[in-house]
């Protein structure tokens, strides 16, 4: 094998064999003991263990804690023009598959969950919103957009351009610049319109957080109309509005829409406006952690509260800082609910397990003196699936639940 692989190999712990042949793809700086050959940045090297087995083949990052990440453990694929649209194709058909019409506004592919590690790309009709965030991909996108364009383009589906969001800090780590902007050109406006569940969204993919919209609470948000009908709803860190839009379109007698960023709530009260809402959801600018507390004993009254915050964490290390917090706001809006309530709340950090999240729910609750009738368990939209045996791409945890 030695002799016939084009690549350079690198040799690995016991231990990095062991996850890599559980199928985890990422392998540690700390973990390499040596390698064999050169490469470049980016570029494509075999991992072999210790015995110089063949265990895979991947990306690169001479940068990155994550030195290498594997795309293949067929030690017969060809890193060619072929294996990547046929990549692609599996994960457009997969979307087609999963969402039906809803493909139409999805997220495209998923990271390492669709074998395609440090790539997001969003589909908002016809725009393409990426993030590259490693050094592999970066070197292999051109090629990549174009054959996504062309495996779209294909199955009937317009493509006006590809828009690359590459101002997240992540990508320092892989030793690559921040920047946005049109890929290959000028694709025109950048904001567009998009439908959700029957609501009309506008959206900012230049300046907006992440890609311009969070799709992945799609069925979640959902899930929450069906529940707010006749009921006064709290919606908080509201962002754009699309839980209070959906528990107004479901039939809410009142929505207070609430954000601490003054263009997040501009951008709900321009969407509420756009779909004749407006007169159901109030927004306001405020920081959650003061408002909550600010509600305990006063006038206004909430039968339903949504909480979908930001990630508090994003590292291990941080993680009992970030349960804190999530305590907090839990905590404060069981007391305000009353008996028969409702709650919405969810983490999307990852490092927030799902067991860590409920142990502090059960946590608040007994705090509050209330119990917790659980409704639903949620995740994800199977736009972001979830691959088990990469627990980084199990991310969402969505509870519903009645107050008693």
């Amino acid at each position: 094998m030695k002799q016939n692989r084009p690549f350079a190999r690198a040799a690995v712990t016991r231990k990095a064999q062991k996850s890599i042949e559980e199928g985890h793809p990422w392998v540690y700086d700390t973990e390499i003991t040596g390698i064999e050959g050169g490469c470049e940045n980016g570029g494509l090297i075999d991992v072999v263990s210790d015995k110089g087995a063949y265990l895979g083949t991947g990306f690169i990052s001479e940068r990155s804690k994550i030195r290498v990440r594997i795309l293949s453990r067929n030690a017969n694929d060809r890193f060619d023009e072929a294996f990547w649209e046929r990549r692609l194709r599996w994960a457009w058909d997969y979307r087609k598959t999963v969402m039906g019409e809803d493909a139409s506004c999805c997220r495209v592919i998923f990271g390492e969950a669709d074998q395609f590690p440090g790539l997001t790309v969003d589909r908002f009709g016809e725009v393409l919103v990426t993030q590259t965030l490693s050094a592999g991909v970066e070197r292999i996108k051109p090629l990549l957009f174009l054959l996504l364009k062309k495996v779209l383009e294909r199955d009937g589906q317009a493509v006006r351009g590809v828009y690359e969001r590459n101002d997240a800090a992540i990508r320092e780590l892989e030793g690559l610049p921040q920047g946005k902007g049109w890929f290959g050109g000028d694709g025109g406006p950048t904001r567009t319109e998009i439908t959700e569940n029957g609501i009309v969204y506008g959206v900012d993919f230049e300046n907006g957080q992440k890609t311009g919209f969070f799709l992945d609470q799609k069925y979640n948000r959902r899930a929450v109309a069906k529940l707010a009908r006749g009921r006064r709803v709290l919606d908080c860190f509201t962002h754009t509005g699309s839980f209070a839009l959906n528990a107004a379109a479901g039939g809410a007698a009142h929505v207070c829409a609430v954000d601490v960023s003054a263009d997040a709530v501009a951008l709900a009260a321009e969407n509420a406006r756009r779909n004749g809402l407006d007169g159901v959801v109030e927004t306001k600018a405020a920081n959650v952690f003061d408002l909550l507390p600010a509600l305990e004993g006063g006038a206004e009254k909430y039968d339903f509260i949504i909480l979908d915050p930001p990630a508090f964490t994003k590292s291990r290390k941080t993680v009992d800082r970030a349960e804190r917090g999530y305590k907090e706001i839990n905590l404060r809006a069981m007391k305000l609910l009353p008996r028969g309530g409702y709650l919405a709340t969810c983490s999307c950090s990852h490092f927030m397990t799902d067991g860590r999240f409920r142990r502090m729910l059960a946590s608040a609750a007994r705090d509050a003196g209330v119990q917790l009738r659980q409704i639903e368990a949620r995740q994800q939209s199977p736009d972001h699936p979830v691959l088990w045996n990469v627990p980084e791409t199990d991310y969402l945890k969505f509870y519903l639940f009645q107050i008693i």
